[in-house]
């Protein structure tokens, strides 16, 4: 086949990137829909850089060097990225190239000035933009230094800045290719960029315009500050007119240079309302021809808009698809879940079949879609109040997005209604595991909630402890049955069973029984922290009456590991073995160190126990500690080192007689206020249910982990199936397929590679974006605040969720495998599910950047009465790892003092 060199724009379509890059197939697309003005061009295809490095063989072995090269060592990559630069700019161009280039330029005129730009394969795409990553060069005059710089864009694509972009994307080098757009100048009066989607905000009605005098290197250099127009319906909603005192013109013989702006024009708008206006309806023919909202670079000359550039905005957080026309507020499960990581396609689509509501995916997350009851005011007031209790900041977004969205219609009051059939506001049908989940429900089958109640020593309905015990046993017995069942299945049938278990573990998590026993231990905490704050002016005081609260399987976890340590600690060997662990598949090792059966039996049956949890659980596709027991390792060797035998014990008994005494102490208070015995004994009433029951609260989540690891293993075994039936290319591509998917899959026994690889490529994007707690269906993106101020000045703001003060060392940890903790340190880290609770006992405070009053890190933290704040914005950002802070888990603030 004939290599082509050059291909002129309109030649050029969306599906040309391999030849012509992003910004190349872009362009070409551009200029295909109507109204649309782009610089008449050619592109440099990608044959021509392939020609270019193969004269060159020093290029093809710094390249080897380069991939062996960490991505962390910057003087490295420095050096061998300038290495592979001078050698692609000291390369001839190839005669043959050179004459398809200024036959090129012949046509279009080569007398006239071009933007040289840079365009590589893995550039505009929708899942990484490489915005600023390789050169662009204006005004450039001849073909002769056309040629020049052509060469330069070619080498752009080995600066440091474009190959570090490409480690963190996860892009091989050698899979990227740079061609070339040349382009006739266009010398304008006002240039800029248009977001046809908010950049800050996400709001997809509202667009962006930056407006500058001249060229747009002035924007894009930091030169000046644009004039901002906002646009949206039609209309400038928002305008800030920027002094602008420097504007970049084209020179006569090539070239640009900074040109001051005469003071007169230096506050007047780049652009009138209407312009600014026809250009969004331009942007938005732009938007709908690539189907998601676009960065347009774009210039104004003779009263006309001509668009130099398009590419997706790769910074928004997508929006659920819904296919209707409805307003949605979308509330994040992840926030609830304490898991705020992106989920692959199969553990997305196994928690949307086993939960109780409606949850709908955008960005590699789950949303529930609180719009049908925030628009009733009744059950409005009894979600806002829910959600208040759990997390302030995901009620402020809510309050936030309907006082000024407008995507909420005003609904009169209810007439009045007789008495709520229910006690209080009750748990959510969208979660998993109770009511810390995403969608709170009111307490009354017709929605109404229940007035707060005159009388002061009305208790919240009491609950039979016996309960939790039959609960227990109940969750054992399913779990149970639902391992002998699945064993003999395999294909379809497997399938089939998997469904009618999810009807079973939906109908667990809405057994009104498990509901009420969950509900018991929330409503008496919140009570007697309400009251014990009126009647003694004491806040969080249940936050000690819960300590060491029996039937708690999330804080047995960690003191199990205790005892696991207490029997490495008797064996030096054991020990030493441990410290040299790398990978997981150590334990058959261990058995043959002197002690080492002993040490593996204990790890053993710690994994019998809690094999089945890890980081980010409730995505089915995360490895669990039984597949990598590696993770506990170091967290086994802390404890060693910062424990005495027989810690578990102490520490129980000691939050026993702490809570106990707590509960003498309140009760006595109480009694000598006026009608003291009735306070007393509401209390005591309450006292009791909230130590029969919190303990309860985390044992569903148990219950619904252990079941999806059953579901995982039989799934796993399936894949491998197919794997070695060469239907699979790998066992764990299952993990992109939805449930539903892998189902087709094992029904026809074929597979479409290319969705396995475009669900990973775009998983990889989901990771880098950081939901927000609260997204609108026009892609409003809202995080919430507190609206408080009574911390210190410069003090970190968050919820406080367990009492106390501490002072100690910030440990910053991402994962829990490189945990390193000494004695009184604060661990500080993006979120805690169950699995973070071995680390507990082993610190002296909590702080987290996710979080709500009854999320498994704040029940735990206080189980263990670790002061704790959760909620703070970029915590693991603002806290340097090793600085000394104090956490005021009472007020809720973090004081950085070192």
């Amino acid at each position: 086949m004939t290599e082509r060199y050059v291909m002129d724009l309109h030649e050029v379509d969306g599906t040309r990137i391999a030849d012509v890059g992003g910004k190349g197939a872009h362009l070409g697309e551009l200029s295909r829909i109507d109204g649309t003005r782009v610089p008449a061009g050619f592109c440099v295809t990608t044959q021509a850089f392939e020609r270019v490095l193969a004269r060159t063989p020093s290029i093809d072995e710094a390249l080897d060097e380069l991939a062996r090269v960490s991505a962390d060592d910057r003087e490295a990559i420095r050096t061998l990225s300038a290495r592979i630069r001078a050698s692609v700019e000291g390369t001839a161009v190839p005669a043959d190239i050179a004459a398809a280039i200024t036959g090129a330029l012949a046509r279009l005129g080569e007398d006239s000035a071009y933007a040289v730009r840079s365009s590589a394969t893995a550039e505009d795409l929708p899942t990484a933009s490489f915005a600023g990553q390789q050169d662009t060069y204006l005004n450039v005059v001849g073909p002769a230094e056309i040629l020049r710089h052509i060469s330069r864009c070619w080498a752009s694509l080995f600066t440091e800045r474009a190959v570090t972009y490409r480690r963190r994307n996860g892009i091989d080098d050698r899979t990227v290719h740079m061609a070339v757009v040349v382009q006739r100048m266009v010398l304008p009066e006002a240039s800029g960029i248009l977001f046809t989607a908010d950049p800050v905000t996400g709001h997809r009605k509202v667009a962006t315009v930056d407006a500058g005098f001249g060229l747009g290197e002035a924007l894009v250099s930091g030169l000046v500050n644009p004039d901002v127009f906002k646009v949206r319906d039609g209309a400038v909603v928002e305008r800030t007119i920027a002094a602008k005192r420097l504007a970049v013109h084209a020179l006569p013989g090539g070239g640009t240079r900074e040109t001051a702006i005469e003071p007169r024009r230096q506050e007047l708008p780049a652009l009138t309302d209407e312009q600014a206006v026809r250009l969004v309806e331009l942007g938005r023919r732009v938007e709908a021809h690539f189907g998601r909202p676009q960065d347009i670079e774009w210039c104004l000359a003779d009263d006309g808009f001509r668009i130099v550039q398009s590419r997706p905005i790769t910074t928004l957080f997508p929006v659920p698809e819904r296919g209707d026309q409805e307003n949605h507020i979308y509330v994040s499960v992840g926030h609830q879940q304490m898991m705020t990581d992106a989920m692959k396609p199969l553990g997305l689509s196994m928690w949307q079949l086993t939960a109780m509501a409606p949850m709908h995916e955008a960005g590699g997350r789950l949303f529930v879609d609180a719009a049908p009851r925030l628009a009733s005011p009744a059950s409005r007031a009894a979600l806002l109040e829910v959600m208040g209790r759990g997390d302030p900041l995901v009620r402020d977004a809510l309050e936030t997005v309907i006082d000024h969205s407008g995507l909420l219609p005003s609904l009169p009051e209810p007439a009045p209604v007789g008495p709520p059939a229910g006690d209080r506001v009750g748990p959510p049908p969208g979660g998993q595991a109770g009511p810390s989940k995403a969608e709170p429900v009111g307490p009354s089958a017709d929605g109404s909630v229940e007035p707060p109640a005159e009388d002061p020593y009305v208790t919240p309905a009491e609950a039979d402890p016996a309960i939790v015990t039959e609960l227990i046993e109940r969750s054992r017995a399913s779990l149970a049955a639902l391992e002998h069942g699945i064993r003999s299945k395999t294909g379809p049938a497997l399938f089939a069973f998997l469904l009618e278990a999810f009807a079973e573990h939906r109908r667990i998590l809405g057994d009104p029984l498990n509901i009420q026993a969950i509900m018991a231990g929330m409503e008496a905490t919140w009570w007697l922290n309400d009251r014990l704050l009126d009647w003694l002016g004491e806040k969080n005081a249940a936050d000690t009456l819960t300590l060491s609260a029996p039937d708690n399987i999330t804080s047995e976890m960690g003191l199990d590991l205790l005892d696991v340590a207490d029997v490495v600690r008797a064996r030096p060997e054991v020990v030493a073995f441990l410290r040299n662990v790398e990978g997981d598949d150590f334990l058959d090792e261990l058995a043959k160190v002197a002690g080492g059966a002993e040490a593996r039996d204990a790890v053993e049956a710690y994994l019998d126990r809690y094999g089945m949890r890890c980081v980010g659980e409730i995505d089915i596709t995360r490895p669990r500690w039984r597949e990598r027991p590696g993770t506990l390792v170091p967290v086994i060797l802390d404890n060693v080192r910062n424990f005495e035998p027989g810690a578990a014990a102490r520490r129980f008994e000691q939050g026993r007689r702490k809570a106990a005494a707590k509960e003498r102490d309140v009760l006595a208070r109480l009694r000598e206020l006026p009608d003291g015995d009735r306070r007393a004994d509401a209390a005591k009433r309450m006292i009791d249910q909230v130590r029969a029951f919190a303990g309860y609260r985390e044992y569903p989540k148990y219950g619904i982990v252990s079941r999806s690891f059953v579901y995982k293993r039989a799934l796993l075994e399936e894949a491998g199936r197919l794997a070695r039936a060469g239907v699979l290319r790998e066992t764990e591509d299952v993990f992109y397929l939805t449930f539903q998917e892998f189902q087709d899959v094992a029904h026809t026994n074929r597979v479409d590679d290319g969705l396995v690889a475009r669900r990973k490529e775009a998983f990889r994007s989901y990771e880098a974006l950081t939901p927000p707690r609260v997204l609108t269906s026009d892609g409003e993106a809202v995080n919430g605040a507190y609206r408080r101020d009574d911390a210190p000045a410069g003090a970190l703001i968050g919820l406080p969720v367990s009492a106390g003060t501490v002072e100690g060392r910030a440990r910053v940890i991402l994962d829990m495998a490189d945990a390193d903790l000494e004695e009184g340190d604060i661990l500080v880290t993006p979120f805690t599910d169950p699995s973070w609770s071995p680390l507990f006992v082993a610190v002296a405070g909590l702080v987290t950047e996710v979080g709500g009053l009854m999320t498994h890190g704040a029940v735990i933290a206080r189980e263990y009465g670790l002061p704790a704040v959760v909620g703070v914005d970029r915590a693991t950002r603002r806290i340097r790892d090793g600085q000394r802070i104090r956490v005021h888990g009472t007020d809720g603030y973090v004081e950085i003092l070192t």
